[in-house]
């Protein structure tokens, strides 16, 4: 692909007692998560593509259009980068209404530029009753759509959200999270989304990159970052699979919907969208049991068949997890260590995935 394909980082930027390098090639599409625990400078990161901090060395390119190049001496401001920004609380201006802040995003681009008019950013959020309101009057939840909104409102070809939920109850969340897949699924804006939680990233990002201490530890497709041996997180307690999926086919008569994903088909509780669309589903490595031979009258209705590929011990654990190819795709199963002995499983064995519980996630 050509460099208009891509974001290209290669930044240093620090203080005594922290520092920042990224290299990285992130596409211009879709939903980058910029993943770490607290202090891997995902936010500092977030905040050097966007200008708000100059990073001391290195070069920032996006879309083939160079914002920073510090070997030059080039710098754009960050009002003149096409980009919207989403912080963590919403800091809309209190003396305006709902619209008035809106309307305040979408002045800073002249009227030959403006690609999202006020009125579809004001649809997509679902905000069209809040508009007349002041800020004091929404919920969390409602402040931070509100915020998404006038970012959109700019128009911008790279939208950055830093961590929009973190100061949202679960209830807030969920209430943001479908317009935030929303404007994924329609707008084709390229997004990177800094977030610390799994769920939020197995659920939007296409791509993730991972920090560790101020340098890239893994980049690539989610599922595979997520479900990688030498990385923690296919270690964690919340491990988790995305695997991508088509709806099949409805079942009204039991309130199901068939999804069809590598090694098989899942049933998910009845879901609105249509037969053939593209879906994705996620899959906690908890969740999933194992059996060398294919389950006759279970209860559990999941099952995918796929090949060990490696077996990990925990180390002062009961626990193993189970890596298990399904055809290209990846699962992960954590099951106890005397299971895993017992069943006697190693690379290259096929086995049956019973899988207790399944999200459909987009």
């Amino acid at each position: 692909m050509s460099d208009s394909a891509y974001i290209e980082l290669d930044l240093q930027h620090g203080w005594t007692d922290f520092g920042l390098r990224v290299e990285a090639r992130l596409p211009v599409s879709g939903v980058t998560a910029i993943f770490g625990h607290s202090g891997s400078g995902k936010t500092t990161l977030l905040r050097c593509i966007a200008g708000l901090e100059r990073a001391r060395g290195g070069r920032v390119t996006v879309a083939g259009e160079c914002w920073q190049d510090e070997s030059r001496g080039l710098f754009v401001p960050p009002h003149k980068r096409a980009l919207g920004y989403v912080f963590q609380e919403a800091s809309l201006f209190p003396h305006l209404s709902v619209r008035r802040n809106l309307e305040y995003g979408q002045r800073r681009i002249p009227a030959s530029e403006r690609r999202i008019s006020l009125d579809q950013a004001v649809e997509l959020l679902g905000i069209g009753h809040l508009l007349e309101r002041s800020p004091q009057r929404l919920s969390g939840g409602e402040r931070q759509r509100v915020g998404i909104a006038r970012a959109l409102a700019t128009s911008p070809r790279l939208l950055l959200l830093d961590e929009p939920l973190a100061a949202l109850d679960q209830r807030r969340k969920q209430e943001v999270l479908p317009y935030l897949a929303r404007l994924h699924a329609e707008l084709g804006i390229p997004m990177l989304y800094v977030s610390h939680s799994l769920a939020e990233v197995t659920r939007l990002a296409d791509h993730m990159l991972y920090l560790e201490g101020g340098a890239v530890r893994a980049a690539g497709p989610l599922n595979r970052v997520l479900t990688s041996a030498e990385l923690p997180l296919a270690h964690l307690d919340e491990a988790e699979t995305a695997l991508e999926g088509q709806i099949e086919a409805h079942d009204e008569a039991f309130q199901l919907s068939y999804v069809r994903v590598p090694g098989g088909r899942l049933a998910l509780p009845l879901t609105e969208l249509p037969a053939g669309r593209a879906v994705r589903v996620g899959i906690q490595a908890r969740d999933v049991s194992l059996a060398l031979e294919k389950p006759q009258r279970s209860s559990i209705l999941n099952q995918l068949q796929g090949q060990v590929l490696d077996v990990l011990h925990e180390p002062d654990s009961a626990q193993s997890l189970v890596r298990i190819d399904l055809g290209g795709a990846v699962l992960l199963s954590r099951i106890t260590r005397r299971s895993a002995v017992e069943l006697e499983l190693r690379g290259g064995i096929q086995v049956y995935a019973q899988i207790k519980a399944v999200a459909l996630v987009n």
